[in-house]
């Protein structure tokens, strides 16, 4: 179909036969404009958060972004008026600014821990049917902080805020094994492995084979190594830096939840990466 111009007498604007002027349609290209502006400039943010490195310099972010260096340098300068991005003067790379940091710091200041993870003990206790727990670091012991019981008679249920050893169990394993080489041969040179049941893992070449595996595996696994007659899953959760700050755990009785354990793990993990990419942990950079 042809398109005709209606030319008004005051010769003001143009009108298409759809009935949108030429002025609207100015307005909304230049709106259009301005969101791909804003998304190039989002992009070049994200890719500071995710880079790893300290600094990035234009040649870097053009590349990574499929952008031109003219683009790149204009969304950077935009961006260092707000203080959003910090640029060295003797080296030409540029860096996250105070604004960003203060950003990041707002984000994790509304964080909290039980909060965000009531909806995954939810639902892990539905899924597995099993008691769902949290747990977070305190030094080298590790405390319930929350969970979520099944309605079944026969049960699970944690005393929170009762510590127990970084070594016993599946919730202190999770967290013990992604800590830094640095902190687990801390822990192991200055605590004696205490047993509190007598399938306790006391032998610290056991142990260490143990954390090694975890760490492959992405979980932990316990049969009555904190409480005889107890079975449990657990994975850790990680915060921006990758560090440990909680693990996830379902836990039952052994005669009706061991069978099951393996087939929950992967619920268990999945929560648990949910609630580290809440703090910021990106697998990826």
């Amino acid at each position: 179909m042809r398109r005709h111009a209606v030319h008004s007498t005051s010769g003001s604007k143009e009108e298409s036969v759809d009935g949108r002027s030429t002025t609207t349609l100015d307005v909304e290209e230049a709106s259009s404009r301005s969101i791909a502006a804003v998304e190039r400039a989002m992009d070049v943010l994200l890719l500071f958060g995710r880079s790893g490195r300290p600094d990035l310099g234009i040649t870097e972010i053009a590349t990574e972004l499929n952008l031109t260096k003219a683009a790149v340098h204009r969304i950077l300068t935009a961006l260092r008026t707000r203080r959003l991005i910090s640029a060295d003067p003797t080296t030409r790379r540029y860096a996250l600014g105070p604004a960003a940091v203060a950003l990041g710091r707002a984000y994790l200041a509304r964080t909290d821990l039980r909060l965000l993870a009531a909806p995954e003990l939810r639902g892990l206790a539905d899924e597995c049917g099993e008691t769902a727990t949290l747990s977070v670091r305190r030094g080298d012991a590790r405390l319930y902080v929350d969970q979520v019981v099944p309605a079944q008679e026969l049960r699970i249920e944690v005393i929170l805020g009762t510590p127990y050893p970084l070594h016993a169990g599946a919730s202190s394993k999770a967290m013990l094994a992604f800590l830094s080489d640095g902190e687990i041969d801390g822990y192991l040179a200055q605590r004696e492995l205490e047993a509190l049941t007598a399938k306790t893992i006391t032998q610290v070449d056991k142990l260490r084979r143990e954390l090694a595996a975890i760490r492959k595996r992405g979980y932990a696994m316990s049969v009555g190594e904190r409480q005889d007659g107890a079975v449990a899953v657990a994975a850790p959760v990680l915060d921006h830096d990758g560090v440990v700050i909680a693990s996830l755990s379902v836990a039952g009785p052994q005669t009706r939840f061991r069978t099951r354990l393996g087939d929950c793990a992967p619920a268990v993990v999945a929560a648990a990466t949910r609630l580290s990419a809440e703090f910021g942990y990106d697998p990826g950079a």
